[in-house]
């Protein structure tokens, strides 16, 4: 986490990956393919811009 960084909802993390359903990252949630969340007590789900971003990059392929 950094200074800058900031907790986005579940429909930001969905607009940020242009549009994927909730299913899909509730699925991706359960085969732990999704990128880290942090659950708050109220039970929703939130996740770090840096971890979104250090997902993302992970999931890049080599040509």
């Amino acid at each position: 986490m950094t200074r800058r960084d900031e907790l986005l909802t579940v429909q930001e993390v969905l607009v940020e990956l242009g549009g994927v359903s909730r299913r899909t990252f509730y699925r991706w949630r359960e085969l732990g393919r999704a990128p880290v969340c942090v659950q708050l007590p109220n039970l929703e789900l939130r996740v770090w811009r840096s971890d979104l971003m250090a997902w993302l990059d992970s999931r890049r392929e080599v040509a």
